[in-house]
């Protein structure tokens, strides 16, 4: 990048800084759950007005894609896409700062906030420089990460990738494991496959103290965790990172009372699409087989969620290669791999894309609380490196 170019971008982002952290403590207020985010919509698109963008709002419902061209651009030029999502979790938020959640039972404790108010950021810069622009930069703000099918699947149906097209994708979420202006880069494969699994056990309930008589769904239920957990021991290949968890097992008995019902509720996570679609058929086979044996019956979903996220390892070290420019070697940390899920991995499977974190961790504080903690919360600091490397991609 120019050096001139890099400390006026850097002049920029520290000028704006303020405003941006505003819009971050407005949106925190004003959290709004996947696919309801009108106010967040009406509230990205007032801004983007007053900076002269066009755009359109809508999409997808609560989807909101802008186009920043310089003069030197045509309407034919493929572009660069900068995403950033917008929904809230449904958690209680416990901060007692004077930008807590406004609206009871719905809170910003994955920092969807924080890349909303960043990408916003991104645009005043981008406007502002838009004549140096190495080609246009489509800003899209995107509904439902947090809840199948996943806004971005949603936003690719609707179009967002053409007419413009989108050649390269970036994005960047928040890392509370990581110190406030550093970000960190995983080429290749980054992130896993999520499928959510419910299992509904039908039974027969009766006298805790006549088993014989019943067909115990909790028993059938716990019999059922230990052997499935052998489709990821014993038939996923070691080298493929894989896992399968329960988080609810819900049987309403009692101490003299065997229930007819048991459920289960968990997810599977991979990295091998191949290997997905094996294990979730053996999941659905071996359920059914284990729980007959037992003489219950069975109800099985499959809810099919996010694939695995792969970053283009050339555009990433493109990326990264900015991010050193921008904040410095010591600031930039490579990543391992994570079980975890992100829809931004549907753009993953359509163009070349670079998913990357951002340091949000308060060095002063003793414990910075994670992602879908009631206690997350950012340094604001961060907004400033976020701006300054998420804009320096466009240059």
């Amino acid at each position: 990048m120019n050096p001139d170019l890099k400390k006026q971008i850097q002049a920029l982002s520290e000028k704006i800084y303020p405003k941006i952290k505003s819009y971050r403590e407005h949106l925190h207020q004003h959290p709004e759950l996947s696919y309801e985010e009108f106010a967040t919509m009406a509230f990205v698109a007032e801004k983007l007005k007053e900076l002269g963008i066009p755009f359109q709002q809508g999409i997808a419902e609560t989807g909101v894609v802008a186009l920043i061209m310089g003069d030197h651009h045509t309407n034919n030029d493929n572009c660069l896409g900068l995403r950033a999502d917008m929904d809230a979790l449904p958690i209680q938020e416990e901060n007692d700062v004077i930008y807590r959640s406004k609206t009871a039972g719905i809170m910003h404790a994955c920092g969807h906030d924080v890349h909303t108010s960043i990408l916003l950021g991104v645009a005043e810069i981008l406007q502002t420089f838009r004549n140096n622009l190495s080609q246009p930069v489509k800003l899209i703000f995107q509904p439902g990460e947090e809840k199948t099918p996943g806004g971005a699947s949603l936003m690719i149906k609707a179009g967002i990738l053409e007419n413009p097209a989108i050649d390269r994708m970036a994005a960047l979420h928040v890392f509370p494991e990581m110190e406030t202006g550093k970000v960190g880069f995983k080429e290749g494969i980054y992130m896993a496959s999520c499928d959510e699994i419910y299992i509904t056990i039908n039974g027969k309930g009766g006298h805790s103290a006549l088993p014989h008589n019943c067909i115990d769904p909790i028993m059938i239920g716990a019999n059922l965790l230990v052997q499935l957990q052998q489709i990821v021991s014993r038939k996923c290949d070691p080298k493929t990172p894989c896992v399968l968890s329960f988080g609810h097992f819900e049987a309403l008995g009692a101490t003299n009372v065997i229930p007819s019902k048991a459920s289960l509720k968990g997810t599977f996570r991979t990295m091998d699409e191949k290997w997905r679609a094996e294990a979730l058929d053996l999941i659905q086979r071996q359920t059914k087989m284990i729980v007959e044996a037992h003489g219950g019956k069975v109800d099985i979903e499959i809810s099919h969620g996010y694939p695995y996220l792969e970053n283009d390892p050339e555009f990433t070290r493109e990326v990264k290669s900015k991010a050193i420019e921008m904040v410095g070697s010591a600031n930039v940390e490579e990543l391992p791999i994570r079980l975890t899920a992100e829809d931004f991995s549907f753009y993953s499977h359509k163009v070349p894309v670079c998913f990357f974190r951002l340091g949000v961790a308060d060095s002063s504080k003793s414990v910075n609380y994670g992602v879908h903690h009631p206690q997350f919360d950012v340094d604001p600091n961060s907004l400033l490196t976020g701006m300054q490397v998420l804009s320096s991609i466009a240059f």
